[in-house]
């Protein structure tokens, strides 16, 4: 058995006693190695510390426990917080939403195991967590836009180079600047392709205040309300962070959305966000918006 089997029969064991008490001693047992050989290893394979995994992992088995009538106090107990506050305080991070916000609103369906052979198909290393469910409210952004073509995969050309060329010529840095502007974090979105020729706008963009002008040199646009699959890429450096994304992308469509019971939203707008994460030297990520419907 290799470190790719191994590190899978861990995750299958962390998911069957998600709501015992787990420790890096009782999982590095488990698989066979010392505690400080098994934390290299488990952050070479998945991707991330495994306490960290964890956490997201309780989280995630929470958010579709939500879709239960059990107390929400109950459901923190369940997965090792001590405290209301502490559960909601961790669940806001996660997922952008009081744990009562989430209830009201979104999908609360059993979390797939992460497959660690499946995602070497995609990524040098790591693995992508089943993607949250968020239903999000419109936003207005204004940025650049440029157009391009799913043809010859000219869009995975197209959009980095356009990265660059708002980057490098200053207009990106001038945008963040303007007091028009209600956030820092950046968005990356793709509008609705035409089924003609392939076609769509892609535009970069900040998200912006309420009733301000927006000067003429700016492009505007609006994300429209959506229930949106959210995907973390891997984490990266700068080398590799290009083909995360990009595999990432490959991922979405090859393997989650034939297996996922949803299907693209009809003119929905998908789109990548850039925070504070994302300017790191190394474990570089975005999250990735996908607006989705049950299939019926």
């Amino acid at each position: 058995m290799d470190y790719i089997d191994i590190l899978q029969e861990v995750l299958l064991y962390i998911d069957k006693n998600i709501k015992e008490k787990l420790s890096v001693e009782k999982l590095s047992s488990k698989a066979g190695f010392s505690p400080y050989h098994f934390c290299r290893v488990f952050q070479w394979g998945v991707g991330c510390s495994i306490m960290e995994y964890v956490r997201k992992r309780r989280l995630a088995f929470a958010a579709a426990d939500l879709g239960s009538s059990k107390l929400i106090i109950d459901i923190a107990f369940d997965y090792g917080y001590e405290t209301h506050t502490g559960f909601s305080r961790a669940f806001r991070v996660h997922y952008g939403l009081t744990p009562e916000e989430y209830r009201k609103q979104n999908s609360h369906e059993i979390p797939k195991l992460p497959g660690l052979n499946q995602s070497r198909q995609y990524f040098e290393r790591g693995i992508i967590m089943e993607p949250k469910m968020i239903k999000r409210s419109a936003i207005r952004i204004a940025g650049f836009l440029t157009r391009t073509k799913t043809g010859n995969e000219e869009n995975f050309k197209r959009i980095p180079e356009f990265w660059q060329e708002c980057l490098g010529n200053g207009s990106l840095f001038k945008l963040h600047d303007e007091n028009f502007i209600k956030s820092n974090t950046e968005y990356g979105a793709c509008f609705p392709i035409n089924p003609e020729n392939g076609e769509f706008d892609y535009v970069i963009g900040l998200e912006v205040k309420e009733d301000h002008d927006i000067p003429k040199e700016y492009c505007t646009a609006i994300i429209p309300e959506a229930l949106y699959a959210v995907f973390t890429t891997p984490p990266a450096d700068e080398s590799n962070f290009s083909s995360s994304i990009q595999g990432t992308w490959k991922y979405i469509f090859s393997e989650w959305f034939p297996n996922s019971g949803y299907e693209f939203l009809y003119n929905g707008v998908d789109f990548e966000m850039y925070d504070e994460r994302f300017h790191n030297d190394s474990g570089k990520v975005i999250d990735i918006y996908i607006p989705v419907m049950k299939v019926k």
